[in-house]
């Protein structure tokens, strides 16, 4: 078990040191992204707390000069260079800090890996984000993407954040309804865009553990271990297992993991889609509306495994694109931008990318 206050968990340093940031110029931004095309960024600085960002704002150097905020870099493309300033979030640190009748509370600093984060806390006996496991990126992402996974989204085990306010030049906590999280969706890709700055992720693990696993490829894999009543290990291990059937490494081939959402859409429209395509993978949601699984429409519009040029749909999982070798962030765009038009053409949805586009 770990011990209170996170003694077990604590790592790193203190969200508010007072160093000297360092401003570089001209700096090179291919292997600080997943699909590792060339960019470069004309200023950059690595931040790691809120003085750092409030020295950011007071250099001078920087006055009007637009802003980029960076995290693992695995849910981004660049198609350009940055005439501006990239800043590389690198919030350290980890801690329990509290607990209540239904969970334990655990700070995760914005720079730490996510996958790492939820391997750590499983082996300290404090699971519940077996399901987000080997989700590329750093825990500050997690928020504004809201990120999920078989059956389980961020927003299920979120508490509170610690963000950075740009027009308060202050640090502000944010409750759950404060995100207005929704699907693969949140407060900081609308109203709080280039506001405010994730430094922490406070996380709710329930005390009550149960078992997700009403997601098919789950149970599935479950069922092929001869595991009848998993564990959180077990369901880390058979989530771990899918996805590296399933998603390339980006250490092997550059990739954004998936590039789409899967679109939902009404009930009467789902209902005209299964009149035509009557092997539809289709996912029932609160209020009637239907998920439609999105690489299932691009393998039907004919795209699994495609290749324009250097950049290609994923033979395994349409539903990625990837950097065959020296794809230009333009390259991977175009190809998107096919599939987009060739599923609209077939099915009347509009796919709608994941990734920031730059």
């Amino acid at each position: 078990m770990c011990e209170p206050r996170g003694k077990r968990l604590r790592r790193g340093g203190s969200y508010n040191r007072r160093v000297p940031i360092e401003l570089e110029e001209n700096v090179a931004l291919r292997a600080l992204n997943a699909f590792g095309v060339d960019a470069r960024a004309r200023y950059f600085a690595r931040v790691r707390s809120a003085a750092d960002l409030a020295m950011l704002e007071d250099d001078p150097r920087l006055r009007g000069v637009p802003r980029l905020i960076l995290g693992g870099g695995s849910n981004i493309l660049f198609t350009r260079d940055v005439d501006g300033l990239v800043v590389k979030v690198d919030v350290p640190g980890m801690r329990e800090v509290g607990d209540d009748g239904r969970a334990w509370f655990v700070e995760v600093g914005a720079g730490e890996n996510w996958h790492a984060t939820v391997q750590r806390l499983l082996d300290a006996d404090r699971p519940g984000l077996e399901n987000l496991a080997l989700i590329p990126g750093q825990a500050g992402a997690a928020p504004i993407q809201n990120i999920g996974a078989y059956g389980l989204e961020l927003a299920e085990r979120f508490h509170a954040l610690a963000a950075w306010d740009v027009e308060a030049r202050d640090v502000v906590t944010m409750s759950p309804a404060d995100c207005n999280f929704g699907y693969r969706d949140s407060a900081f890709k609308s109203t709080f865009a280039g506001r405010r700055v994730i430094l922490s992720v406070t996380l709710a693990l329930p005390k009550r553990w149960t078992p997700v696993t009403g997601y098919a490829d789950v149970a599935n894999e479950l069922k092929a271990r001869g595991i009848a009543a998993p564990t959180a290990r077990d369901i880390f291990d058979a989530v771990c297992a899918i996805r590296r059937r399933k998603l390339p490494d980006p250490a092997a081939i550059g990739n954004a993991g998936s590039f789409f959402k899967n679109p939902i859409v009404t009930r009467e429209q789902h209902h005209a889609l299964l009149a035509h395509h009557p092997s539809l993978v289709s996912y029932p949601m609160p209020g009637g509306r239907f998920k439609l699984a999105a690489g299932w429409l691009i393998d039907a519009a004919g795209l699994k495994g495609a290749t324009r040029g250097r950049a290609g749909v994923y033979e395994k999982q349409a539903l990625v694109l990837v950097n065959r070798g020296g794809a230009t962030g333009a390259e991977i765009l175009a190809l998107a931008r096919e599939v987009q038009d060739k599923v609209r053409e077939k099915f009347g949805v509009l796919l709608e990318p994941e990734p920031v586009i730059v």
